[in-house]
């Protein structure tokens, strides 16, 4: 195989940015293998251009109730489709990577049906497929470095470079694909272009608080922020929101479904970013995309989503809308990062984070501390990133999902039949580290600061619960502790409204588990489960307060507590059991206290009461949406 023939493909399906993470950094591994790649989602390809790659790498996520990600639903489609002939695929050398969460009962499917289906169709894989675990305390990583590393010698193995040919070693940069450069076309002064491009934080001193300029992103909606409440006591340690949107149109929903939010980053860290690297005199200048080489391809993807290479961007702009600042960097960053600085200790300091024996040292420097990509630059201060390839080095900032806590229901008292409202219950990230400083989540930072009459950017899409109207005649038992409350909540509101409509008399009864810290502090909607049962609706609400007694009590307990009603509703009437908050301990916690409450209940061996829930879960009567 000559070096024109070496072509890979490296696919991803992400919900959250992890797997495109993932994705990226594949590419950049095959390119040093010489080989030309592409890296793109899997819904921009087609069944047909998958042959035409040497080999084609792929990461992916698993959502929902096991479902592949939304941005990979059109290729599974597919390829799922009953006209394929056995081993229409046979031409295809590929390997695939899925990221999971151990805490979901369905973990990694969607990567094991996708790896299954393609060797189903023929498809060869050069190499075990590789998984990793959310629950990992190294995280991704854990795995996906040894895996990585034997992927590339599996690579070298089946695609040997010609003779005499190496390659490309680790500290040669690599180039993108697209470099900026200065608009030349724009006549405008750099001021005129400021102002009618960015967010009027600008040289001039005063900058304002919050970013309020409106993003173009796919599907994306125009929310106009209703209320901003806290419903925690100030005196608790933690601020939620209860957040209220207005968005313009009939926009259909149901529980489960999430609402994306996209943030920005604040005028103080973009300032702060453009002295540290020495940008500030050329922040307004108007920049465009440009090919690094005559053989970039302009069809090959921006670095940054929904712009063309027509786009006038400004690095304010970049910086303040599309490039994530503020997030820990990944080990991969480093590496970029030691190709900047001509001090060698601190090059020599970079580069032994991006050394896998020193796999612990990197996670006490970012992870434990929360340190950002900012904060790194301002400790390494000769590091200068050119910021022709700020794009290729900093990583996109990425819209955050959340559950909807309301239901689809009658307009709001007010509120015009054409507008849809949406509620959400929102933890704000914010707490002192290790080293003492304070942290706050990039999106919970930027929906604290929004204002009634603010308008933002949204996008609205279906989640993995599968809620529909004909399960009316079965109860549920609903498990939220914390802000996992909030799915919960537009079920429980939906289903009520069913009721109305469907005037019967059955009525089955369902049951809500509920947990927080303290009844004063953090009982969410206790006003509303007040007065749903001063209205008669038949659901009963059980809730566990952690911290409001010397022994500990969680939603477990409850559960266990309740054994007869839970047993009656999900045993004898056959209903469904939603599981919503925290990955993590929790959902293995709920599961076992179920397990044993069929134990309780039946008198039945533990195998079969194990055997119950697996069969709950293949029936769709088991649901789980944790983060």
């Amino acid at each position: 195989m000559t070096l024109q023939q070496r072509r890979a493909l490296v696919l991803y399906g992400s919900e959250t940015g992890n797997a495109q993470d993932v994705a990226e950094e594949l590419g950049k591994m095959v390119q040093r293998l010489r080989f030309d790649t592409e890296v793109a989602e899997l819904d921009a390809i087609s069944l047909k251009q998958l042959l035409q790659y040497s080999v084609v790498l792929v990461a992916i996520s698993t959502t929902g109730q096991g479902d592949l990600p939304a941005n990979s639903q059109a290729l599974w489609k597919a390829l799922r489709s009953t006209r394929l002939r056995p081993g229409c695929l046979q031409q295809l050398r590929f390997a695939s990577f899925g990221l999971g969460d151990s805490s979901y009962p369905k973990f990694n499917w969607a990567h094991r049906k996708l790896y299954n289906r393609l060797v189903q169709l023929g498809a060869h894989p050069i190499c075990d497929r590789g998984e990793s675990d959310d629950q990992h305390p190294e995280g991704i990583d854990a795995s996906l470095l040894p895996w990585t590393a034997f992927l590339r010698i599996r690579l070298l193995e089946e695609y040997p470079l010609p003779e005499a040919v190496e390659p490309i070693p680790d500290h040669v940069l690599l180039d993108p694909k697209w470099l900026l450069d200065f608009a030349t076309e724009v006549k405008q002064s750099p001021v005129d272009v400021e102002s009618s491009l960015t967010p009027s934080a600008c040289s001039n001193g005063n900058i304002q608080e919050t970013p309020d300029d409106l993003l173009d992103v796919p599907k994306g909606l125009t929310a106009k922020i209703a209320s901003n409440e806290r419903v925690t006591s100030p005196a608790h340690w933690q601020d939620v929101r209860h957040l209220t949107l207005h968005i313009s149109g009939h926009n259909p929903y149901v529980p489960g479904d999430v609402l994306t939010i996209y943030p920005k980053n604040f005028p103080v860290d973009v300032n702060e970013f453009l002295a540290v690297m020495g940008w500030s005199s050329i922040a307004d200048r108007p920049l465009n995309f440009v090919p690094s080489t005559p053989s970039t391809p302009p069809s090959s993807r921006l670095p940054i989503p929904h712009v063309n290479s027509t786009t006038t961007l400004t690095l304010r702009i970049l910086l303040s809308n599309h490039l994530d600042i503020m997030s820990i960097p990944r080990r991969s960053f480093f590496a970029q990062l030691a190709h900047f600085t001509t001090d060698e200790f601190q090059r020599d300091r970079l580069l032994e984070f991006t050394n896998p024996e020193y796999v612990d040292e990197l996670y006490d420097y970012t992870t434990r501390p929360r340190r950002s990509i900012l904060e790194v630059l301002q400790e390494f201060e000769t590091v200068k990133i050119p910021w022709q390839r700020v794009c290729s080095v900093i990583p996109t900032l990425r819209g955050r999902q959340f559950s909807i806590a309301s239901a689809n229901v009658s307009p709001t008292s007010g509120l015009p039949a054409d507008k849809t409202s949406i509620e959400l219950l929102i933890a704000i990230v914010k707490y002192r580290t290790v080293i003492k400083k304070i942290r706050q989540g990039v999106c919970t930072r930027y929906i604290a600061s929004l204002k009634p009459g603010q308008e933002i950017t949204v996008s609205l899409s279906k989640g993995g619960l599968g809620v529909t109207r004909k399960e009316m005649d079965k109860p549920v038992v609903m498990i939220g502790p914390g802000t996992g409350v909030a799915p919960m909540r537009s079920l429980i509101h939906q289903r009520n409204h069913w009721r109305k409509e469907m005037q019967s008399m059955n009525q089955v009864r369902d049951l809500l588990f509920f947990g927080s810290r303290n009844a004063e502090a953090d009982f969410f909607f206790k006003d509303e489960w007040d007065q749903f049962k001063t209205d008669g609706v038949p659901l009963d609400v059980y809730a566990a307060f952690s911290r409001d007694q010397r022994q500990k009590v969680y939603v477990q307990d409850l559960v266990r507590q309740q054994s007869r009603n839970v047993y009656n509703a999900l045993g004898e009437q056959a209903g469904i059991v939603y599981i919503c908050g925290s990955s993590g301990k929790m959902p293995q916690a709920v599961r076992e206290a179920l397990i044993e409450v069929f134990q309780k209940e039946t008198s039945m061996p533990r195998e079969d009461a194990e055997a119950y829930l697996v069969g709950m879960e293949k029936s769709g009567r088991y649901k789980q949406e944790t983060w």
